[in-house]
């Protein structure tokens, strides 16, 4: 069975809908004819008929009469039998149905002064016809009978009567619909297509192409949905480009390195007194490239959720010092101020170990770029239901266009420097990655001269 596309489940839809409309129509138009139009007929002549009974006055001539005068200014037609059981006999046309004889239990009805209705087909007419049967009592005895009668309009007849109003409105109503539908069929379809083509293209690599949003609606949010999934595909397709870029380099120079090295050594070009600082040059390659793999598979067990935290309630200010002590002898050498003011009382629920790592990587920063004779600033403080780690330094400072960038795989604000000084440029994105499994958040501020501070927000054992 061949699939219908949106545009052919749509113009069905409207279809049906139109058809519908004018199903609903018709029935009204039924409804009309028989509630309406024939009790409304009904209603009149019982009317004229009981108010022409009412007339008789003991003489059957003088009724007869005004029977006859009635008649002559009334739209219906109406007749006087003075004897019921013979009124087929008097209609001025032949019967072709029993429903103008009167039966016993139509008598019985009249004597009891009330009215009886007779509706059948008549060949004459070529249509339905009512008669309405009156009782003329006198004393309680059927002196005779009032027979009122109308040929009834045909269903196409009515119809045909409001043709001239409802053949425009209708005519009008198709083409509204048809407008409209159209619009909606547009308007509905037409992001569609247009996402079609666009996830085509993004199968393909490229994530560059939007699509236009035209409405607030289901559709223009979809199409906003989908134009914010492409900017991330884009930006993730980027970092994957940058990444493998960015690997790429990291390891072409050490690699390079160690094959000329080695190549030299292996070849007897080297002399014997430059082996030996060929191979520490060749081992401290490998050691850099030791601490890049080391790095990459830290922060993709991170990302990936592929090492379980085991947090537990810590006192963070202990862990903080403990952490610290390690840096005494580097501080000493570069002659740097360390402060600290650590509130002991603030209990986090962290990784211990995850968190040393955090404050290795800050530190490893702060003293790699903070000068002589420099300061390094440590606080923990509570705010709220959080606490806060702020690592600051008197360092050289990071210009505006590269902080919101920090914490990028391999993004570096000093790439040579970075690298003369072993840095692998993950440092700050695995510091990133820990806090925000932590639950917490990272904030970098800095301004070029002044030096560099980052704030670590966790939040508390409770």
């Amino acid at each position: 069975m061949p699939r219908l596309t949106m545009v052919q489940k749509l113009w069905l839809t409207i279809s049906c809908a139109v058809l519908l409309t004018v199903s609903l129509l018709y029935l009204i138009s039924i409804y009309s004819y028989q509630k309406l139009y024939v009790q409304h007929i009904e209603d009149t002549l019982q009317t004229e008929g009981r108010q022409l009974a009412a007339e008789y006055k003991g003489s059957l001539p003088d009724f007869e009469q005004k029977v006859q005068w009635f008649n002559s200014i009334s739209k219906t037609e109406l007749l006087f039998v003075s004897n019921p059981r013979d009124l087929s006999a008097c209609l001025p046309f032949d019967v072709q149905y029993n429903n103008a004889i009167i039966t016993e239990e139509d008598r019985q009805e009249l004597l009891n002064g009330n009215t009886v209705t007779k509706v059948g087909f008549e060949e004459r007419f070529h249509r339905q016809i009512m008669g309405v049967i009156i009782p003329v009592l006198e004393k309680k005895k059927l002196i005779g009978i009032v027979y009122s009668y109308i040929p009834l309009k045909s269903i196409k007849d009515l119809i045909l009567d409001l043709a001239f109003v409802l053949a425009p409105l209708a005519i009008g109503l198709i083409l509204l619909m048809a407008w409209v539908g159209r619009k909606i069929v547009i308007a509905i379809t037409k992001p569609l297509s247009q996402m079609e083509r666009v996830s085509y293209q993004m199968s393909k690599g490229d994530f560059t192409e939007r699509i236009p949003i035209t409405t607030n609606d289901e559709i223009g949010l979809l199409a906003s949905a989908f134009n914010s999934m492409a900017h991330v595909l884009q930006k993730e397709d980027l970092q994957r480009k940058e990444f493998l870029a960015n690997i790429s380099h990291e390891l072409r120079t050490p690699l390079s390195y160690i094959k000329g090295y080695s190549e030299a050594i292996l070849d007897g070009i080297s002399k014997p007194e430059q082996q030996v600082k060929f191979i520490r040059l060749i081992h401290k390659e490998a050691g850099r490239m030791q601490r890049l793999v080391h790095d990459l598979l830290d922060l993709a067990q991170l990302e990936g959720d592929l090492f379980p935290l085991n947090k537990q309630p810590t006192a963070f200010a202990q862990l903080v010092e403990d952490t610290l002590e390690t840096y005494e002898q580097g501080l000493l050498e570069k002659r740097i101020l360390l402060k600290t003011e650590l509130n002991p009382e603030i209990i986090s629920y962290i990784d211990e170990d995850r968190m040393r790592q955090v404050i290795h990587n800050v530190m490893d920063n702060a003293i790699r770029y903070t000068p002589e004779g420099g300061t390094i600033s440590v606080v923990l403080l509570q705010q709220e239901k959080m606490c806060v780690l702020r690592i600051s330094d008197t360092g050289k400072g990071i210009p505006a266009h590269h902080v919101q960038r920090l914490g990028e795989r391999f993004y570096r604000v000093d790439k040579a420097r970075s690298r003369q000084n072993g840095g692998t440029g993950l440092g700050l994105a695995i510091v990133k990655q820990i806090v925000e499994v932590h639950g917490g958040a990272l904030c970098i501020t800095s301004k070029e001269d002044q030096g560099t501070t980052i704030a670590i927000t966790l939040p508390m054992a409770e």
